[in-house]
């Protein structure tokens, strides 16, 4: 990447590690709260790191960014969790340069989701931008990556049907408890957690069940309010968790809490209780399962599920990939075309320093000289120059470097590659 003039680092870099070879307990060690991933970006920058981005969801956690050398990004992981390099060796990818690109993309567009067609991973990687920008750490090339991915996720939204239906963890779960919950209309439903999972579980029970004994709880009971009034459910303290648990008949954990907030000692099951946790770490105990009457599904199961609908988003996948693929080369076409930016504005700068001079010239020479409107048509002309040997640049394929060298020898540059 060296000779595209985006960063002083030599490659790009996608380090990480999901749901293929990484179990939900290593998963959970190397996940990122919102905190950690601000103080890895500011550890990053500290660094002299120059475009960075963070994405942690319950299938995956990665960094994408310019660096010397991988393990820059793998210490910066790895000082931020709760993981060791030696763990995540064990279960850990790292791709390069274009590999990178084309992994980012796969992500953004759902086509590596731990559930085929989740769409959820493209906001998630929104927000990873943001937070970069806000920390100073995104370059053009971070930007306008990013951009590519959301434009070639709207695309495959809009032109296949890889996403029809809802497929995400949100829906999975619904999906479980539809299967395997009778009469689930009449049943005691408790959402813990309000995140953006519980809200989608929420959302989806709702629709799919027509169950209206729904209960929520939060540690800030305001956010749980939020959303029960939106659906006029009801609202319960954080310190009744234990009661609602002993009344209902199925459990939904969505917490963002890193450590388990369900332990054994708070379930009371004289009834059968399934319990599913939908959260990256656990939020439910191990020995939970060990419970009479109490079934535990975690999020890794959910995503086992094959249906007639996740079969029929299968076939898509060509189509999508033929989308993605369109989309990365106008990226790589506008990557192609730093490699001269460094010249034209070098050339921009020369032509300028000639106007000036002609200027000062003209305007000493003839005393109702026209400084004002010379110095509008002049800038015009530059521009339109400047235009024209980047069109030509753009289009010289093999033959650019030949151009660059003549353009530079004619003019005189003195080009800063910085």
């Amino acid at each position: 990447m060296k000779g595209y003039h985006i960063s002083k680092h030599n490659s790009f870099y996608t380090i990480g590690l999901n749901y293929k070879k990484a179990d939900a307990h290593i998963r959970g060690k190397f996940s990122l709260d919102e905190a950690a991933m601000a103080n890895l970006l500011v550890q990053a920058k500290g660094q002299e790191l120059d475009g960075l981005l963070v994405t942690s969801t319950c299938n995956r956690t990665e960094l994408h960014g310019f660096a010397q050398h991988p393990f820059q990004l793998i210490k910066l992981l790895c000082d931020n969790t709760q993981g060791t390099i030696e763990e995540f060796q064990e279960v850990a990818y790292v791709y390069k340069n274009n590999d990178a690109i084309s992994h980012l993309f796969r992500v953004g567009t759902g086509l590596d989701s731990q559930i085929l067609g989740d769409f959820e991973i493209i906001s998630q990687l929104r927000q990873s931008f943001n937070r970069s920008k806000k920390h100073d750490i995104a370059n053009p090339f971070i930007e306008r990556l990013t951009n590519s991915v959301i434009q070639a996720s709207k695309r495959i939204k809009n032109e296949t049907k890889l996403s029809s239906g809802a497929t995400s963890v949100a829906f999975a779960s619904v999906q479980y408890i539809l299967d395997n919950v009778e009469d689930i209309s009449n049943k005691s439903v408790l959402l813990f957690g309000t995140g953006k999972i519980g809200r989608n579980t929420c959302e989806n029970l709702i629709k799919h069940t027509q169950n209206s004994k729904i209960t929520l709880i939060n540690r800030t009971k305001t956010k749980a309010e939020k959303i029960a009034g939106k659906f006029n459910l009801v609202v319960k303290d954080h310190g009744d968790l234990q009661t609602e648990i002993r009344n209902t008949d199925v459990l939904v954990v969505a917490t963002g809490a890193q450590s388990p907030t369900i332990s054994k000692e708070l379930i009371y099951a004289k009834k059968p209780l399934l319990i599913l946790d939908l959260s990256i770490p656990k939020n439910v105990s191990d020995n939970v399962s060990e419970l009479e009457h109490v079934t535990v599904i975690h999020l890794d199961h959910l995503s086992q599920m094959t249906d007639k609908t996740l079969e029929r988003r299968k076939r898509y996948i060509p189509q999508a990939e033929t989308i993605i693929e369109e989309v990365k080369h106008e990226f790589i076409q506008w990557l192609e075309t730093r490699k001269f930016a460094p010249v034209i504005k070098a050339l921009k700068h020369r032509l300028n320093t000639m106007k000036e001079e002609e200027l000062d010239y003209q305007s000493k020479k003839l005393s109702n000289f026209d400084t004002v409107q010379a110095d509008v048509i002049s800038d015009r002309i530059i521009q339109k120059i400047t235009k024209q040997f980047a069109n030509h640049l753009k289009d010289a394929n093999g033959d650019a470097d030949d151009s660059l060298e003549l353009i530079q020898k004619v003019f005189q540059l003195e080009i800063n590659s910085q």
